[in-house]
């Protein structure tokens, strides 16, 4: 089965994803002044995260002298919904789901994540980055038009930076056009388009010869980064790529909405930074304050020139 989000904006839920919205109101009864409930999006199982997430309830809960409590509904779908109907005051979110989470839940992007990336050849530390069309060293191809009828490998079709800005950049060169009010299809330029599930096994797939063309983004480790980088050429780049975001709903109220915002800034200091190391992201640096329009206004810009939907695969 899939959940998804249609090009009319009609959020669609199916049983999963229902489920784990109508679990999260009964076990946290909704947001309020005496309930705190912030909302993960999947990333690994709720059991691997539970026992960082009791360390951040316990790091928020001193400084803002409320309950407070962290959930993982096990869709992206189920994160926006309970931001949607009130079930959750926050959110940690990847910027695609946090596009989706602003216009079907109203709610809005306050921090962005700056994480450790790296942008061209320096690392840097940035709330932005930016994906790489590459080939191996070498491959016979020299721009991203001689690839019409090869194989490519994505590193998600819920990517940003791995499947919606490489996409749109194929949009943008003339290589791809979107059919009028329909979604921009890369299987209308290569031959063969495979979903890889992450940066290491598009590289695999790359490096075994099994694909002619893949994407690197600037914020994976380091060494996979440097590894892919010397061993290919980059045929094209796109981005500014939005990090991870904060979102707060609309019915978070001040003082306590002012009182999280600071709280998750102070996670940036160094005697706190491990926290969301463990608990986000390997490459967190710290929060800094961002609007829904400036952190997410080049991604708006991609959907818009592919006209993707976000669809996700419910086990």
């Amino acid at each position: 089965m899939k959940a998804g989000f249609d090009r009319t904006g009609l959020l669609l839920i199916v049983l999963s994803a229902g489920l784990a919205i109508v679990m999260l109101a009964a076990a946290c009864g909704g947001g309020s002044a005496e309930t705190l409930v912030i909302v993960v999006q999947p990333t690994s199982t709720a059991q691997e995260l539970s026992s960082q997430a009791s360390e951040l309830e316990e790091f928020l809960e001193d400084r803002l002298d409320v309950d407070v409590e962290i959930r993982f509904p096990t869709t992206y779908a189920g994160v926006i919904e309970a931001l949607r109907f009130g079930h959750a005051d926050a959110a940690f979110m990847g910027a695609w789901p946090a596009a989706l989470a602003n216009k079907h839940a109203g709610a809005e992007v306050v921090l962005a994540e700056v994480r450790e990336v790296t942008l061209g050849e320096d690392k840097t530390e940035a709330p932005f980055y930016f994906s790489y069309w590459v080939v191996p060293e070498d491959s016979p191809y020299d721009s991203l038009e001689e690839l019409r009828g090869k194989k490519v490998a994505f590193s998600s079709q819920l990517s940003t930076s791995g499947y919606v800005a490489p996409v749109a950049r194929l949009v943008e060169l003339g290589l791809l056009t979107p059919a009028v009010g329909g979604e921009a299809d890369p299987g209308e330029f290569f031959s063969d388009v495979f979903f890889a599930g992450g940066y290491a096994q598009a590289w695999a797939s790359l490096k075994r010869g099994q694909v002619d063309v893949s994407v690197i983004a600037g914020d994976v480790p380091a060494e996979l980064y440097r590894e892919v980088l010397d061993n290919t050429r980059i045929l094209e780049e796109q981005g500014p790529l939005p990090s991870h975001a904060v979102l707060f709903s609309e019915d978070l109220k001040d003082p306590l909405r002012s009182d999280l915002l600071s709280a998750l800034m102070e996670l940036g200091e160094p005697e706190h930074r491990g926290l969301m190391r463990r608990f986000i992201s390997g490459i967190f640096v710290r929060f800094e304050p961002a609007t829904t329009e400036g952190h997410l206004g080049s991604l708006n810009g991609y959907l818009e020139a592919t006209g993707l939907s976000f669809t996700e695969k419910i086990e």
